[in-house]
């Protein structure tokens, strides 16, 4: 197959899976090369996700390497063979790559786990809301660059609002719903929208109230994506210089955990929803 320049997070996490099973296998790069019978540089070149990989080779490398767990063969191979061209095609060389390796990671999502400690969670966010976060950008951005992002930001919604919607659970500080990121009557848009969302039933909004005692959790905003098996979810971070993409185990184990406690800490949804129109009828 065609190497590609610039391979998508999903092209990467397949190789990187791929790598994984190797490693665990005990195997080297050239062992694969002479199972697949190629060089030791394509083998490199699939495993970085520079190159693609046929069904026929991941399972033919998946039983050699002696992994038996057929659910997640099959999600790789699903991974390899999608060729899926998604709405955020329309922003490639418009908008950086990981706005569109977020929106793809979306589309292939089984769930979604969000905390939100600063700001209302991207999937949340009014287009009045979007626009002044991005706006406030240092440098600032050109105007067409702010419209671009915001636009994108709202197709992204389909994942909760279109046809086929996937559950949904947002764990908010109050702090991030008191600021006024676009002014009072934005703020009370934005407000309403969460309320509104919060009804939905594929949908639970938890809020963290400024009451709560010793919670020391500023730091634990995050993206939880689920994959089709758990060993594929992913966790995205916001990074001093872009999107940090977290997919290690040991990682997962730690974000699972971390959302687990955040979540049980807040307040539950028939609470958090009276507390978000309490500070609706405060604006």
């Amino acid at each position: 197959m065609a190497t590609r320049r610039h391979p998508t997070a999903r092209q990467a996490r397949l190789g990187s899976e791929l790598r994984k099973l190797r490693d665990a296998a005990g195997l080297k790069a050239t062992a694969a090369a002479t199972l697949l019978g190629v060089s030791s540089v394509q083998v490199s070149q699939i495993e970085s996700g520079i190159a693609g990989v046929s069904e026929e080779r991941i399972r033919r490398l998946a039983a050699n390497y002696a992994c038996s767990d057929s659910a997640l063969i099959d999600a790789l191979v699903v991974m390899a063979t999608d060729r899926t061209r998604g709405w955020w095609e329309e922003y490639r060389g418009v908008l950086p790559a990981a706005y569109l390796d977020l929106s793809e990671l979306d589309h292939h999502a089984t769930f979604r786990h969000d905390v939100a400690v600063i700001h209302v969670p991207g999937l949340f966010q009014t287009e009045d809301y979007a626009r002044a976060l991005f706006s406030y950008m240092n440098p600032e951005f050109p105007e067409s660059e702010v419209e671009h992002r915001v636009h994108h930001r709202m197709k992204r919604r389909v994942v909760i609002e279109g046809p086929t919607p996937i559950p949904y659970e947002a764990v908010i500080h109050e702090a991030a719903l008191r600021v006024k990121v676009a002014g009072r009557s934005a703020s009370c848009a934005q407000l309403t929208r969460v309320a509104e969302l919060s009804e939905e039933e594929h949908i639970s909004v938890r809020v963290i109230p400024f009451g709560l005692d010793d919670f020391a959790g500023a730091g634990s905003a995050m993206v939880y994506v689920g994959g089709a098996v758990p060993r594929l979810d992913t966790v995205v971070r916001d990074a001093p210089h872009g999107t940090a993409f977290v997919e290690s185990e040991a990682q997962l184990d730690h974000f699972r955990a971390l959302f687990r406690r955040v979540k049980g800490e807040s307040l539950n949804p028939g609470q958090s929803r009276d507390l978000i129109h309490k500070l609706i009828k405060e604006l």
